[in-house]
């Protein structure tokens, strides 16, 4: 008796947000399937890979290939717009670590500029990651979303510790996206987007950001967690779990050791860049099969990579 396949496609669907504005628009979620479950029913939004560009030079030490790429860059703008010539690349992602208190601790001024520099540079969706340091991103987000009222970035990180300031100065404000960031649990997550929606911010300016850590450090618990969100938004019609989910792979990826280590001080690990590559390419293939709509990654090879992977898929 031979077999017929049957698809399966949920009556729930991951609810639709666009980034950016014009052309380069990007609208992540409205799947009714599983993750990368194209033979199911064809995508109607493909997931998307974005690039991290941070405000500090990346340290380019043992990856001739990440240096070379950015090689003449003088300035956050050109870094940005070589960012945004990756082949893959749908939006950029601006992390401006150089913010943090604790470290070269820029002024809201100065990161405000620096913004502008970077929207001046693409026309690519942009989204914005802060220093970590609450109060601190609570300044700059409200500045930028001000600063970029036309631009329909994306504010990464709502938490449970600002997500009202920062919903009602980039969401309800200026009409922007904003990241609700929860640790890697799925009660978390819908706790605060219930929070969120409730002070007022619309279910469709809201994305998710579930956590994440690179493979073979506890990914596990974010594959796990991915796949109890993505279940409850589409077999049980869950509208406080269906936003689309965005994850900053290359945070984790490169900080790890097998990243970082040498291969002087490792040389039974191989090439230092094929390594940092490699994990950052496993972690974000993990991360798309398990239910995110859009990565964050850092190196041109790694987004090249996952962005032939996906094309592959649809």
């Amino acid at each position: 008796m031979g077999f017929t396949a049957k698809a399966q496609v949920y009556n729930a669907a991951i609810q639709e947000t666009v980034l950016g504005v014009g052309d380069k628009a990007l609208t992540l979620g409205g799947a009714r399937t599983q993750p990368l479950c194209s033979f199911d029913e064809t995508w109607k939004n493909a997931p998307a890979v974005g690039v991290e560009v941070s405000d500090i030079p990346f340290e380019t030490e043992g990856f001739p290939v990440l240096a070379e790429y950015y090689a003449g860059c003088e300035s956050f703008g050109d870094r940005v717009k070589r960012a945004s010539e990756m082949e893959g690349a749908k939006f950029v992602c601006l992390h401006f670590e150089g913010a943090d208190p604790g470290g070269e601790n820029k002024s809201v001024e100065d990161i405000v500029a620096l913004a502008k520099e970077a929207a001046a540079a693409t026309d690519l969706p942009l989204v914005i990651t802060g220093c970590k340091n609450v109060e601190k991103d609570q300044a700059i987000f409200t500045a930028v979303s001000d600063a970029l009222s036309d631009r329909n970035p994306l504010f990464m990180s709502a938490r449970e510790e600002d997500y009202k300031t920062i919903g009602a100065a980039c969401a309800m404000a200026n009409g922007h996206k904003v990241g609700a960031e929860s640790a890697v649990d799925i009660n978390l997550a819908k706790q605060l987007n219930v929070l969120m929606t409730q002070l007022g911010v619309a279910p469709t300016s809201i994305v998710m950001n579930l956590g994440s850590a690179a493979a073979g450090y506890g990914f596990e618990y974010v594959a796990s967690t991915m796949d109890r969100v993505k279940a409850a938004a589409l077999e049980q019609n869950d509208t406080m779990l269906q936003m689309p989910v965005i994850t900053p792979v290359a945070l984790e990826t490169w900080s790890v050791k097998e990243s970082i280590m040498s291969q002087a001080e490792m040389p039974e690990w191989g090439d230092k860049e094929e390594r940092a590559v490699d994990m950052e390419v496993v972690t974000a293939s993990a991360c798309l099969t398990s239910g995110s709509d859009a990565v964050i990654l850092r190196h041109p090879t790694s987004v090249k990579t996952i962005a032939a992977m996906l094309a592959a898929l649809a």
